[in-house]
């Protein structure tokens, strides 16, 4: 009975897996963006130029309140661009009503969107960034148009200005 009990306790001991000494992946993306990204600023710099919402959703991956942003509902031709740095992300013609709560876009303006794995839910998602800045923008979902690309970049508007086309 004893050498059952230290055989079950052997084999427990080296099937735990003592992980609070690694890194997991979110922080090492986290630390990738500060090498990938052209535009570093400390960030004390991004407190001082970003208002506290936009800096919750840029610089700290937050999330703001759904229906919470003027750009929501903004039907207006023109693109949007990163609050952070001024990046083109996104067109107007882009974007969609996904009665998510958020501004959703089918695509991305090329070139201009990062992207990465996400788990801080528990799931796999895709986050996008400014592949500028880096700045968190929100996430991309395979539930977007048929008719067009079938994604929905689900985007926080925290971290979107809208430049309304010339002549609006």
């Amino acid at each position: 009975m004893i050498k059952r009990i230290i055989l079950i306790f052997l084999v427990l001991m080296v099937g735990c897996k003592g992980n609070s000494q690694e890194k997991t992946e979110e922080d090492n993306i986290t630390q990738g963006k500060q090498s990938k990204y052209m535009v570093h600023k400390s960030d004390a710099e991004w407190r001082k130029e970003l208002t506290d919402l936009q800096y919750y959703v840029l610089r700290k991956a937050g999330t703001e309140p759904a229906g919470s942003s003027e750009l929501l509902n903004n039907k207006k031709k023109g693109v949007y661009v990163c609050a952070a740095c001024n990046t083109e992300l996104f067109r107007s013609e882009n974007k969609y009503d996904s009665g998510s709560g958020w501004p959703s876009f089918d695509r991305e303006i090329k070139g201009n969107v990062a992207y990465d794995v996400d788990y801080k839910i528990g799931v796999k998602r895709t986050e996008e960034h400014c592949a500028v800045c880096g700045g968190h923008l929100g996430h991309v979902f395979d539930d977007g148009p048929q008719e067009t690309t079938g994604r929905r970049h689900c985007v926080n508007g925290a971290a979107l200005k809208f430049i309304p086309a010339k002549g609006q």
